[in-house]
């Protein structure tokens, strides 16, 4: 589907700031096709819109809840309005089907109204008399935020730093990713024109950008969902001015299959395929490697198969049959295609799952047939490593201490699944070392934007969603006022 090429500008003090240079957007479907241009800012654009929200930050904390929660809501509005148009650029430019693109706004606008209908609560300040006078506990506005955020599901990871973050009073400046830098600018400038200048500024660009966001000591507070390599090097720039920071890095999720699992639930199985493969497998939640009892494990993967290739329709993301569409980039088409090969190199055994419904679109895009690896060995890197894409391996385990040993060796932690019955998987994932772990369904399926979500270990730091997401940009804040007379203890 050939969309008009649009260009989005720098959001900096309420202005759009016009650039030289500008860089494309491929479309990764038809790569041939360009889908608009994003700008290269400079590191001193990315200076001055740092001081931006730095002389917007005195006059926003002071701004009262209700005209806080009011200006999001109508930012909401706006989005929901335009959801039709957004989807499809956001589909465009990602590669990600249009059912899809419109489920990640949906998630969007569902956080974005539970934070402004918890807003107030949240932040209220706590008045507590005691037998020694009385304490106020409010929760303060850090300052300034930089946010930067990953191409995999560019909106929901932006509105998950952006809603909280204002509502409690800061403000903002936000780089969203190269890879995916059209829909989330234009989302974040519909909400950066609900508030007053400087409060949200948007920039694009490089990795100098990044460093920037991450080293000047206007910036309170880093908002970082991607990779955990990249998180070294902003913990690394951040240490000489001890920045606060929320971070969200990768994952290896591991899906647990017990032997009470009913292999002939056709519902359950679809559950978990869709687990697996939901964007192309380009989640940092999605489940990426699945063990199974050996008593069951050969007819789980006959009715894994069989589920798989009645969902995965690969090709044209604006086809309505279609359920998975190209990966988002060469790199990482090229990077999942790799483990694939190291493992039927080392003796496992790739089976295709599903149906291309256009070979043509198929070898244009940054296409990849959907792919499960079965005979590799535990420590293999398609096994080991996040592959965010379309393949997962499947290993046996024997018994349910060797499965929670397997999960656990990991340097990560971001979410986990265990499938069984109820109380038996509940015993099991109590046990799992995850930031969330899921009973029966995983991935997006089981993300209920009202409880925190983030990882342990290597997978992160702090923790989004819920009313702890929003706490998240506030600092504790105690007024102590005793009561009025001498101290016995003091002597004089």
């Amino acid at each position: 589907m050939q969309q008009e090429q649009i260009v989005v500008n720098a959001i900096i003090d309420g202005e759009k700031i016009t650039t030289e240079k500008l860089a494309p957007r491929e479309n990764p479907a038809r790569p041939n096709e360009i889908v608009g241009y994003y700008p290269i800012n400079t590191r001193e654009e990315a200076a001055k819109a740092i001081d931006s929200a730095a002389n917007a930050f005195p006059g926003w904390a002071k701004t009262p809840m209700k005209e806080r929660v009011e200006r999001m809501r109508n930012a909401v509005q706006k989005i929901k309005d335009a959801a039709p148009e957004i989807a499809k650029l956001l589909s465009t430019e990602h590669g990600k089907p249009l059912y899809d693109a419109e489920g990640e706004i949906g998630v969007s606008l569902m956080w974005m109204e539970f934070a402004c209908d918890h807003a107030e609560e949240v932040l209220r300040n706590e008045v507590i008399e005691h037998s020694t006078g009385k304490t106020i506990i409010a929760k303060d506005p850090k300052g300034v935020i930089s946010a930067i955020t990953p191409w995999n599901y560019p909106l929901s990871l932006s509105t998950i730093k952006i809603a909280p973050a204002l509502l409690a009073g800061n403000t903002m400046v936000l780089k969203p990713s190269p890879l995916a830098p059209l829909a989330v600018t234009k989302v974040a400038e519909m909400i950066a024109d609900e508030f007053p200048k400087g409060v949200l500024n948007i920039v694009n660009g490089e990795s100098e950008i990044g460093v920037e966001l991450t080293t000047n000591p206007k910036v309170a507070k880093i908002a970082f969902t991607g990779g955990t390599r990249t998180a070294t090097h902003i913990m690394k720039s951040a240490a000489d001015t001890i920045k606060d920071m929320t971070l969200e890095l990768g994952g290896n999720d591991a899906a647990v299959i017990l032997k009470d699992f009913d292999v002939n639930d056709d519902r359950a199985m679809r559950r978990l395929v869709i687990s697996n493969f939901l964007t192309a497998g380009q989640i940092c939640m999605i489940a990426k490697r699945v063990y199974v009892d050996r008593a069951i494990y050969d007819q789980f993967v006959e009715k894994y198969i069989e589920a798989a290739n009645k969902w995965i329709r690969v090709g044209d993301p604006f086809n309505k049959d279609v359920t998975i569409g190209p990966v988002n980039n060469k790199k990482q088409a090229e990077f999942v295609q790799s483990l694939i090969d190291d493992a039927v190199s080392k003796g496992a055994k790739a089976i295709k799952l599903g149906k291309v419904l256009d070979q043509d679109l198929f070898e244009t895009g940054y296409f990849l047939q959907p792919t499960l690896v079965l005979d590799a060995v535990y420590n293999d890197p398609i096994v080991v490593e996040e592959q965010f894409g379309p393949t997962l391996p499947i290993l046996p385990f024997d018994g349910d201490q060797h499965a929670i040993e397997l999960v656990n060796d990991s340097i990560y932690g971001l979410t986990s699944s265990v499938w069984g019955e109820e109380e038996h998987a509940i015993e099991v994932a109590k046990q799992i070392q995850a930031g969330t772990t899921m009973i029966n369904t995983a991935a997006v399926q089981g993300l209920d934007v009202r409880f925190p979500f983030g990882g342990v270990k290597q997978s992160g730091i702090g923790r989004e969603y819920g009313k702890e997401g929003i706490l998240a940009y506030t600092d504790t804040h105690v007024i102590n006022i005793p009561k009025v007379g001498e101290l016995p203890y003091i002597p004089e």
